[in-house]
């Protein structure tokens, strides 16, 4: 399989700069000391250098490094199983974010379909250990625990701020993209559950673009999205971060994700996040939702 770089070349608004300042050291630094992992670094976001940097924002990653899903689109590692999970990993986690001083963390998972309960104790427990210790808003991107209602329940009673679960595609390349665990109505079961366990907890759902969708197949999903009462939408530029995973079939404009973020709002999504470099995990969603929590107080 041929790398993005040898397929299309790569446009000028997908340049970017990478930096490194007191503030990327400051995070990297309160993470290594308790062998906490970040999405930002498995992942390799794109965003890295200016989350840390300028935001002081992470996005943690809970239940070890080692995924027990095969995505497609994903380079975090994967394997039958993973570790045996950190009990102390909760506790850890707090005490980084407050050393850190964030006011809005973003923890996110690697799915452990070996666990008996998909790891779902281990991140309300998490979520619980941060808000005991510090006034962070929480925002939780979780797998879909295979759709079992009670462990989805566990997470959503441990009081997020934000449940996030990405639909990741449009529906027609599920198949192509995600692992065959992992399927489109699925997600968006997930999405209507978070809804009726917790009416009043913000949903938040992710796309990424130029993987082959069509813009009436895009459209389709957010119309879809909105049926299960997802109130943030984020979409980004899919960035092939190694050779053995899928390449990129198109490199989407920055005027046709103006476009996307039109049509979302005209469907009624609270807040659209749609530009090349937009992850999941976004700056700009995060003061948004920050504004709607803090008009509830």
């Amino acid at each position: 399989m041929l790398s993005d770089s040898q397929t299309l070349q790569k446009p000028q608004w997908l340049k970017y700069k990478l930096s490194i300042n007191n503030d990327y050291s400051k995070i990297e630094n309160a993470l290594r000391k308790r062998g906490l992992v970040t999405v930002c670094e498995e992942a390799r976001c794109p965003n890295i250098s200016q989350c840390w940097d300028k935001e002081g924002t992470a996005t943690f990653m809970l239940l070890g490094d080692t995924c027990t899903r095969g995505c497609k689109f994903c380079s975090i590692k994967t394997a039958m199983s993973g570790n045996p999970v950190d009990v102390q990993e909760p506790q850890k986690l707090a005490d980084a974010i407050k050393e850190i001083e964030l006011d809005y963390a973003v923890l996110t998972v690697v799915d452990r379909d070996d666990l008996e309960d998909g790891g779902a104790n281990h991140i309300a427990k998490s979520i619980s250990k941060i808000k005991e210790n510090s006034k962070t808003r929480v925002e939780i991107l979780s797998g879909d625990f295979q759709g079992n209602f009670e462990q989805l329940k566990i997470v959503i009673d441990s009081n997020p701020d934000v449940f996030a679960h990405n639909v990741e595609t449009v529906e027609r390349l599920q198949k192509k993209v995600r692992d065959l665990r992992a399927n489109y109505k699925q997600s968006l079961k997930v999405l209507e559950n978070a809804k009726k366990i917790n009416p009043q907890i913000i949903t938040k759902s992710s796309l990424m673009l130029g993987l082959g969708e069509t813009n009436i197949e895009v459209f389709q999903t957010m119309v879809d999205m909105r049926k299960a009462g997802v109130d943030i939408l984020t979409l980004g530029q899919y960035l092939q971060p190694r050779n053995k995973v899928l390449p990129i079939e198109k490199y989407v404009s920055p005027n046709e994700f103006e476009e996307y973020k039109r049509m979302g709002e005209r469907l009624g999504f609270k807040f659209v996040a749609s530009g090349p470099f937009v992850r999941s995990s976004y700056k700009a969603g995060e003061l948004f939702i920050q504004n709607i929590l803090d008009s509830k107080i």
